[in-house]
């Protein structure tokens, strides 16, 4: 690896880290040089642009949910499609609990405006990645006939991001314990259903 990529992917993992803490848009090219210890220039010569920056960190981002959300699923040993959507669902509430029960693509997210920004392109199409991969999953467990040939994925996918977001906001409101069992209780309720 080039002393150029080292340079930039040690920014990325401060950027990523400070977005985290305190939201995207509150990532500045002057506070991550002084978090780096590297000087404003030296930092925007790897992205030339505070939107270059924030669109970099959302890649970023995406990258490390796949590591810590669809990779560890994979590796659950998961017997059948429920298992491995649970597993998804599993380590997907554990992504957003890391960051204090707040999603970082939640919390990047903008209503679409007429110029969109590449940050906010990038979220979009992670999140439609996401969506997708869920969508699959569910699709294969009716191809499997673990679930009812009726079932619509695209229906049940919204119906689990719809937990997921309850399960967000119900954090911030009354903690992760209530959070989590409310989301889990949602899960089976809905799981059920599908069969």
């Amino acid at each position: 690896m080039s002393k150029g990529k080292q340079t930039r992917d040690n920014i990325l993992n401060v950027a990523f880290r400070l977005a985290s803490e305190n939201g995207l848009e509150s990532l500045t090219i002057g506070e991550l040089a002084k978090q780096c210890a590297m000087s404003k220039s030296g930092v925007f010569a790897h992205f030339n642009s505070k939107e270059n920056l924030q669109a970099a960190v959302v890649e970023f981002a995406n990258e490390i949910f796949i590591q810590r959300v669809i990779v560890p699923a994979r590796s659950d040993n998961c017997s059948n499609y429920e298992e491995k959507i649970k597993a998804l669902l599993h380590h997907w509430l554990n992504w957003n609990q890391s960051f204090q029960g707040s999603c970082m693509f939640l919390d990047a997210w903008r209503e679409k405006c007429v110029d969109e920004s590449a940050a906010q392109q990038v979220l979009k199409q992670a999140i439609a990645n996401w969506l997708t991969y869920l969508q699959i999953q569910i699709g294969k467990g009716i191809e499997n006939q673990e679930f009812r040939a009726d079932l619509q994925p695209e229906q049940a996918t919204f119906e689990l991001y719809g937990m997921y977001l309850s399960a967000h906001l119900y954090h911030s409101m009354h903690g992760q314990t209530e959070s989590t069992q409310r989301f889990w209780k949602g899960v089976a309720r809905l799981i059920k259903s599908w069969k």
